[in-house]
C-alpha cells in the first residue's frame, strides 16, 4: 500500500474499501449488531412497503379478477383515459391543489405561532399538560368528529339552532358548498396542528442557548430575540416540512373529506379530489384499473413535486434540502 505524502492532506483507503462483495462482507460483520437491530425493520419495509408495488401493472391492464394480476390482458394506457376525460377532472384538481395549500399554509403558521407560545411557558408539568392537550387531536378518529360536526352544523345543529334562534338565516351547511373549504381547513388545523406544534418545539429547543443569553446581555428583547435568531433558524424545518408536504399535495385527505362529506352531492364543487373519486370510481363502475392508474398518476406527481421543490430549495436555502 502507498503511503500518504506527508502535507498532501489526503489519505489513502483502506484496503478493505476497494475490496468490493467481499468488502462488503467485512462492513456487515464489522457491525454485525447494527445490520441485526436494523433486520426487522428492513423486513417490515420489505414485505409490506416494496412487495405489494408489483400491484401497479393493475394501471396498465384489463383487470379481471378471476384472471389476477398476471393473467389479465394488457390495456396500456387505456386506464388513464378514464381521468383526463372525465368532465369534472378540472374541478378535481383544483380542489385538491387548493384545498391542499389552505392546509399547508395554515398548518405551518399556527404550528409555528404555537410552538413559539409553548417555548415561553415554563412550568414544566403546565406544558407538559398543553402539549398533551394541543396534540390529542391528531389521534381521533374523523368519523367520531363527523358525528360531533353533525350535531354543531347540522339542520338541528347547535350553531345552526344559535343562529336561527337570533333571527339570521339558515346557513344550510350540508348544502351550500361555500362554507365547506373554510371548514374543512378549520378541522385540519385542530387535528394537525398540535402535532406540527410538536416538532417546531422540539426543533426550538434544541437550538444553542448561548446566542439567546448573549443577546439578553446585549439588550435584546424577547420579540427580537424570536425574531432574529429563533425564526432564521426554523426555516431550516420549515422548508424541510413543507417539501415533504408539497409531495402529497395531489392526495386529497380520504379519511376527513369521506367521513364529513360522505356521498352528499352538493358539496362536491368545493370538497371533490382525486381520493374521494377514485373511491367512487371503484366502488360504483368496479374498475380497479382505473382507480389504479389515478393511484398511480399521483404518486408520480407527488414525486416529482418532491424533486423540483428540492431542486429549487437547493439553490435558495441548500441547507434545507432533503437530499
Amino acid at each position: 500500500m502507498k503511503k500518504t505524502k506527508a502535507g498532501s492532506g489526503r489519505r489513502e483507503k483502506p484496503f478493505k474499501e476497494h475490496l468490493g462483495f467481499r468488502g462488503g462482507l467485512h462492513e456487515l460483520w464489522k457491525n454485525k449488531l447494527l445490520y441485526l437491530m436494523a433486520l426487522p425493520t428492513t423486513i417490515w419495509v420489505l414485505v409490506f412497503c416494496y412487495y405489494p408495488m408489483y400491484g401497479v401493472l393493475i394501471a396498465f391492464k384489463d383487470y379481471s379478477y378471476k384472471k389476477g394480476i398476471w393473467g389479465s390482458p394488457w390495456a396500456g394506457l387505456k386506464n388513464f383515459e378514464f381521468l383526463f376525460h372525465y368532465k369534472g377532472v378540472g374541478r378535481i384538481f383544483f380542489n385538491t391543489i387548493f384545498l391542499n395549500l389552505l392546509f399547508i399554509a395554515s398548518s405551518t403558521i399556527l404550528s409555528i405561532a404555537l410552538a413559539l407560545v409553548f417555548v415561553e411557558i415554563k412550568n414544566r408539568i403546565y406544558n407538559k399538560v398543553v402539549q398533551t392537550i394541543a396534540i390529542f387531536p391528531h389521534f381521533v378518529s374523523w368519523t367520531v368528529v363527523a358525528m360531533f360536526m353533525s350535531g354543531i352544523i347540522g339542520g338541528s345543529g347547535i350553531l345552526t339552532q344559535w343562529i336561527v334562534g337570533r333571527g339570521g338565516a339558515d346557513p344550510m351547511f350540508y348544502s351550500s358548498p361555500g362554507w365547506w373549504p373554510l371548514i374543512l381547513v378549520l378541522l385540519k388545523l385542530w387535528q394537525g396542528a398540535g402535532y406540527g406544534t410538536i416538532v417546531y418545539v422540539a426543533a426550538i429547543t434544541g437550538f444553542d442557548q448561548e446566542m439567546y443569553e448573549a443577546a439578553r446581555v446585549d439588550g435584546a428583547s424577547r420579540l427580537q430575540q424570536i425574531t432574529r435568531i429563533t425564526m432564521p433558524l426554523l426555516k431550516t424545518t420549515a422548508i424541510m416540512l413543507t417539501i415533504m408536504s408539497v409531495g402529497k399535495i395531489f392526495n386529497g385527505d380520504f379519511g376527513m373529506i369521506y367521513a364529513l362529506v360522505g356521498d352528499n352531492a352538493s358539496l362536491y364543487p368545493t370538497t371533490d379530489v382525486i381520493d374521494t373519486f377514485v373511491y367512487r370510481a371503484l366502488r360504483q363502475l368496479n374498475n380497479l384499473g382505473m382507480s389504479t392508474a389515478t393511484s398511480l398518476f399521483q404518486s408520480i406527481v407527488g414525486l416529482v413535486l418532491v424533486f423540483a421543490t428540492n431542486t429549487l430549495t437547493k439553490k435558495i436555502e441548500p441547507d434545507a434540502a432533503i437530499f
